[in-house]
């Protein structure tokens, strides 16, 4: 018989469509972006992109940081596929690549066209992939969730 360890398994598939369920309740900080031609987008120092998909209030509802500004809205899953209704972000006045990293991630976000979700052996997902429609793809990192208990 042959001998089959879970180390020599082949990793699941990301794209996976049931693996999208997993997203509930989850945080996530965005750790690179590349472009369909190979260039990667920096995000500023300081300026953390990061995605909270909370079910906390009953609905499904998508908070973060773009770099500068807050947003919420709401977000969707369906067939696989992680979407967002309209998103409404604070106003602040934001300068430089700070501007720039802002307005292109939150454009980018009416654009997925894939959802992926990295889970090792642990079960909990471990990255976050959004694959746009332009071939662009940017990879999250979860983040542990802030303890709510003392609230």
């Amino acid at each position: 018989m042959p001998y089959h360890t879970d180390a020599s398994a082949p990793p699941s598939d990301p794209f996976n469509p049931a693996a999208t369920q997993l997203l509930d309740d989850t945080q996530w900080q965005l750790a690179h972006w590349q472009q369909a031609n190979g260039q990667v987008i920096d995000v500023p120092p300081g300026a953390p992109v990061t995605l909270e998909l909370s079910t906390e209030s009953g609905q499904r509802r998508a908070s973060g940081t773009a770099g500068c500004n807050h947003y919420t809205g709401q977000y969707v899953l369906k067939n696989g596929l992680l979407s967002f209704n309209q998103l409404a972000t604070t106003q602040m006045a934001c300068i430089g690549a700070v501007s720039q990293i802002e307005s292109t991630y939150l454009g980018a976000l009416a654009h997925i066209a894939r959802t992926g979700v990295q889970i090792p052996a642990s079960g909990q997902p471990q990255q976050l992939l959004l694959q746009l429609d332009n071939g662009d793809q940017l990879t999250f990192v979860q983040r542990s969730a802030p303890d709510r208990s003392s609230h």
